[in-house]
C-alpha cells in the first residue's frame, strides 16, 4: 500500500509542474540554447575551441545539459567545459563518460587554486534519460544535479559570471574517435531565477525521491 502511495506522488510531481509551466513566463528570464555537434568531441583538450555565448550570464544562472550523444569508444567522453566571462582560467568541467557505466565528474580551474575535483562517479553518474542540471547563485554557490540525486552542492566560485564553452573527449591525438553520432544540448537560463520557482523543480524532484524512500524503510522497520 505504501509503495502505491509513493507511485502516485512521484506521477504527480511529474505531471503538475508541466502543466504549471505552460501558463507561467518571466520575461526577466534570459534563455539560450545550444546545440554542440557530436564531431566537436572528437579532438583532445589542447584542441579545444572556445566559443562566446551571445549574451553572458552572471548573478543567478541554470545551465541544463542533455546528452543523447552515441559513443564511439568506451574509453571516450563528451566534456564540456564552461568559462568565465570575466577571469582567465576559470572554468567548471563536466565530463559525462560512456555507456554502460555512464561516468559523471565535475570539476573546477580557478586562477589561484588551479585544477580539482568537485565530485566524480565511476557508475551511473548520468542517465540518458535524464538532463544535467547546474544551479549558480552568487550567494549559493553552484548545486548539480543528475536527474536522480544532487551531486554537488553549494561550491563557491565567487562570482562566477557564463560567458563561453569549449568541449572535447579524447586524451591522446592518436585514439579513435570518441563519438559516433547523436546531438548534446547546453540551455542556459539567467536572471532572478527566484521567481521561477519550477526552473528548480529537477531539485525538489530529487529531494522528494529521497524522503519518500526513506519514509518507506522506516515504515518497513516499524511494521517488522
Amino acid at each position: 500500500m505504501n509503495l502505491k502511495i509513493i507511485l502516485v506522488l512521484l506521477v504527480a510531481l511529474t505531471v503538475i509542474p508541466v502543466n504549471a509551466e505552460q501558463k507561467f513566463s518571466n520575461p526577466s528570464l534570459v534563455l539560450q540554447s545550444v546545440n554542440v555537434p557530436a564531431n566537436d568531441f572528437n579532438k583532445i583538450k589542447n584542441n579545444i575551441t572556445v566559443i562566446p555565448f551571445s549574451k553572458s550570464h552572471s548573478g543567478s544562472w541554470q545551465i541544463t545539459i542533455e546528452n543523447k550523444l552515441l559513443y564511439s569508444n568506451p574509453n571516450g567522453n563528451a566534456i564540456v567545459r564552461l568559462y568565465d566571462a570575466n577571469v582567465k582560467n576559470k572554468f567548471v568541467e563536466i565530463g559525462m563518460g560512456s555507456q554502460p557505466d555512464h561516468k559523471l565528474w565535475i570539476a573546477v580551474n580557478l586562477p589561484d587554486s588551479g585544477y580539482f575535483p568537485a565530485t566524480r562517479v565511476d557508475k551511473e553518474g548520468w542517465y540518458e534519460n535524464s538532463k544535467i542540471i547546474m544551479a549558480y547563485g552568487d550567494a549559493a554557490g553552484l548545486s548539480v544535479g543528475n536527474g536522480k540525486r544532487i551531486v554537488v552542492t553549494n561550491l563557491g566560485l565567487s562570482d562566477f559570471v557564463v560567458g563561453s564553452y569549449g568541449v572535447y573527449g579524447m586524451e591522446n591525438p592518436n585514439d579513435p574517435p570518441a563519438i559516433n553520432s547523436g546531438t548534446f544540448t547546453i540551455e542556459i537560463l539567467s536572471g532572478d531565477i527566484s521567481q521561477n520557482p519550477l526552473h528548480y523543480y529537477p531539485f525538489f524532484v530529487a529531494g522528494g525521491v529521497g524522503a519518500l524512500i526513506l519514509a518507506l524503510l522506516l515504515t518497513k522497520r516499524r511494521s517488522s
